[in-house]
Formats: structure tokens, sequence, C-alpha cells
């Protein structure tokens, strides 16, 4: 296959703005040209690489496809610095696809990036660390935080440390709803706030304590400085992390001290000869060994 770099770079932008107009917009062309080198990269594959729904669907083949444009684009730039140049303009700045999970995104990886950000752009997808692997897979992203010690094919795993999460509450939670302690029964009846459905850290906790059976009123809330604020106000009991029990959160009693529940991160990322992609695993790495906990 003869693939442009042009019509890569036409790929990935429409996958990250998810329609062509957005692609357009990115690289400073018409909808039309994008069009065009879309229908010419299919072309020279001979396969269909995007459902054009709003937003595109990648097919399988495109999967493959985006992984190439990304790795090609970030080589591009990698070089370009080697030899002492700067990419041709702003839009072509290597744009680093990360899965992180949003505990990490809200305490220690921000700061970590931040010392990059003049030299790699980030687009950050949050998703629960159950399941940041799986973006890995499908080529959405180049690298993730993860539980998945595993290292995905292609991918290389480094461990970062643990984050640790205890179940917390107002202390007037506790006095209304744990009288006696978070006994079983008290458990199976007090209000519980989650994430969201895909997190289970909750729910691994209050199994182990009152059963499976145990199906107390929950509430969701899908942001993790919204979900500490929620438990900060009352509004349940939560497994908040100790890097979050802070500030507002520093009047949070424990539940149980003796009971915390450890979820041990990785860094996977592809595996990829970059200057680039090597500089943001160093800071990340960096990061992680300021603020996670050590793990054997």
């Amino acid at each position: 296959m003869d693939l442009d770099l042009a019509q890569l770079r036409a790929l990935d932008a429409t996958v990250r703005g998810g329609t062509l107009e957005a692609a357009a917009r990115a690289l400073r062309v018409t909808p039309s040209a994008i069009s065009q080198r879309l229908r010419a990269l299919e072309v020279a594959t001979g396969r269909i690489l995007l459902v054009r729904s709003k937003p595109v669907q990648l097919t399988g083949s495109g999967q493959a496809v985006l992984r190439l444009a990304r790795q090609v684009d970030l080589l591009t730039a990698d070089v370009a610095r080697e030899l002492g140049g700067d990419p041709a303009g702003p839009e072509h700045v290597p744009i680093l696809p990360i899965a992180v999970n949003a505990d990490s995104m809200a305490t220690w990886v921000l700061p970590a990036l931040a010392p990059l950000a003049g030299e790699v752009g980030f687009d950050l997808h949050r998703e629960d660390q159950e399941h940041t692997s799986a973006l890995l897979r499908a080529g959405t992203v180049m690298a993730a935080v993860t539980a998945d010690a595993d290292p995905v094919p292609g991918c290389t795993s480094t461990p970062l440390g643990g984050m640790r999460y205890r179940p917390m509450a107002t202390p007037a939670f506790a006095r209304r709803w744990f009288p006696a302690g978070p006994t079983p029964e008290a458990l199976a009846h007090a209000p519980v706030v989650v994430f969201d459905r895909k997190d289970d850290l909750q729910h691994r906790w209050l199994q182990a304590h009152a059963g499976r059976d145990a199906a107390p009123p929950a509430h969701f809330v899908p942001a993790s400085a919204d979900f500490v604020a929620a438990v900060t106000l009352g509004l349940g009991w939560g497994m908040v992390p100790d890097l979050q029990a802070r500030g507002d959160a520093a009047h949070l009693v424990v539940l149980d001290p003796a009971a915390s529940v450890d979820v041990v991160l990785h860094w996977q990322q592809w595996r990829l000869r970059s200057a680039t992609l090597d500089r943001v695993r160093e800071a990340v790495l960096a990061g992680a060994g300021r603020e996670l906990d050590p793990v054997a």
C-alpha cells in the first residue's frame, strides 16, 4: 500500500472531531478535500474505513489504519524535533490520546503532564480504570492508566502504584445511619454515592461487609470532584480516595478504620520507539511516584 501522509491525517482528524466538517476546520481545508482524502485512503487500502454517521464510526479496518496514522504523525513530529525544526504548524504538534480514570485525572495526572503542555497536545479520554485498556485495544488511545497489569497486545505495561479508597461519610451522616458502626443491617439501608454504573468500588466493599443481597438507595454522581462533594454534603457514604480526602473533604470520617480497597494502577502504551511517547511516560511515572502508594 502506498499511503499518503495527508490522507492519514485526514482520517485521524475526522475521528477526533467526529465529522468531516470538524476535520476540515482542524486541518484548515474544505470538507470536500477531507472527503476526497478519505476516499483515496479507502481506495489505497481496499477497505471501508469509516461509517459516515454523526459522529463517524471506525470499522475494524479503520481502527488498524488509525493506529498507523497516529504512529506516523507522532514519529514525524519526533523526527522534525530531532532535526532542529518545528512541525509545519500548530495543527501538526503531536496529539497524544490517553485514557485516564477519573480519580487519577482529578488528582495526580494533570500536574504530571503539565510540564509537557508546550510540546504535546493531550487528548484525554476519561474512563473507568477497569475499562481503559479496551480503548488501547481499539486503537482509540496510544497510552492508558489502567488497572490491567497484563499488557494489551502491542503494548508495554509498567506499574504506577496504588490508590487507596476508604469508606467515608460526614460525621452527621455516620451518627444518623451508623450509630453502632457499619453493621450489615445499617449498610443495607444507608444511602450510598456511586460514581457511575461501571464503578464497583462501593458495591465491592458493601458486599464484603453486608452480603451480596445488600441494595441500599444509591446516588450516581459521574464526576470525581462532584462525587466527593456529594459525600461531603451528606447525600451518602462513598469510597473516597486518600488523595481526595483533603480540603473540604478533610472533615469526613472513615466508617471502618481497618477497611480499605486498594486499586493498583499501571501505565500501558504502544510499543513504539517515540521520544515524545517516552517523555510522557517518564512524566507520568514521576507523578505517580510522588502521589501513589508504592506496590510490592
